[in-house]
């Protein structure tokens, strides 16, 4: 199977380029912005038209999209999420063999939902923020592009490579320099809330197992339990040793976990409140068991273990 992937570079999408290219039935070919890929394209700045010679080109049968950006100005989360995202398609649509979509979206379109209870992807979304509806309405023109496409709802992402300006980055870089320099207080932004935590090992599992299948619409990502965020970081917290006290600051903010690895926030954003106020995130994944055959084989414990395990190695 030909397969194009879009956003290699990022968290989730180095994770889903090592699954594809450990299988023999999969020819990759990776289009981004870097020099490392194999098709320089920006997909904020460039026409549909030429996206589509290229995918007359390489004629993939499936194309992953893992692109977009999680922090910035409403205007470049509109661009890189939406606007980038309006481009893909009219491209598939324009070319000579329109393949397949996988497009990733995010548990941030769903916004606030009632506590206590999974969410359905019948859920009525109604995200808070610039990033959930940047994200939204890349995911309504997916579903309105005529296309052969499915939308992967992704929620809270752990595990190995998580960026250091999301939830557990920051507390491994904290526990880090904690232990260093022998302090005994890490800070750490508001951890009362509820979170779906998914290991980024599975959600490309669940990439690869949509790229291969014939699942349109939407589907959910996530383990199918609510965590407080609290609990999971004191899992964090024991993997390290540290022996301190973990205090919390609900003006700090913290950025998706899709974030692409080595970025960091606009150091403003520190003493910022947090813009999408999410209480409960827990996912309803039967609709990812009965048409995917995919369930979640990483616990999380494994995954923040492996977090500490990659920060305490970091030269």
């Amino acid at each position: 199977m030909r397969v194009l992937l879009l956003g290699a570079d990022g968290f989730i999408g180095r994770r889903v380029a090592e699954r594809l290219l450990v299988d023999e039935g999969m020819q990759v070919t990776v289009l981004g912005r870097r020099d490392s890929a194999d098709i320089r394209f920006d997909l904020t700045a460039g026409s549909p038209g030429a996206l589509s010679r290229f995918l007359d080109a390489v004629a993939p049968q499936v194309v992953i999209n893992c692109a977009g950006a999680t922090y910035g100005t409403s205007r470049a989360l509109i661009r890189a999420n939406t606007l980038a995202v309006a481009t893909v398609c009219e491209a598939i649509r324009r070319s000579r063999e329109p393949a397949r979509l996988v497009h990733i979206g995010s548990a941030a379109e769903y916004g606030p939902v009632p506590p206590a209870g999974p969410v359905p992807e019948s859920a009525e979304p109604r995200p808070v923020g610039p990033y959930g509806v940047s994200k939204l309405a890349g995911t309504e023109l997916v579903l309105a592009s005529g296309l052969d496409a499915l939308v992967l709802r992704i929620f809270d992402v752990v595990g190995p490579g998580s960026p250091s300006a999301s939830l557990f980055g920051r507390l491994a870089e904290g526990l880090r320099r904690a232990l260093e320099q022998d302090e005994q207080q890490v800070r750490m932004p508001d951890l009362s809330g509820y979170r779906d935590f998914v290991d980024v090992r599975d959600v490309a599992r669940a990439i690869h197992a949509a790229a291969v299948s014939a699942a349109t619409g939407v589907i959910n990502i996530g383990s199918g339990h609510a965590v407080r965020a609290r609990d999971a970081a004191h899992l964090l917290v024991r993997a390290s040793g540290f022996e301190g006290t973990v205090s919390e600051d609900a003006r700090q903010v913290v950025l998706p976990a899709q974030a692409a690895p080595g970025t960091e926030p606009p150091r403003h954003l520190d003493a910022r409140p947090v813009l999408e106020p999410v209480q409960w995130r827990q996912a309803d994944v039967r609709t990812a068991r009965d048409r995917l055959g995919w369930r979640t084989q990483v616990p999380l414990e494994e995954s923040l273990g492996d977090i500490w395990l990659e920060t305490a190695c970091r030269v």
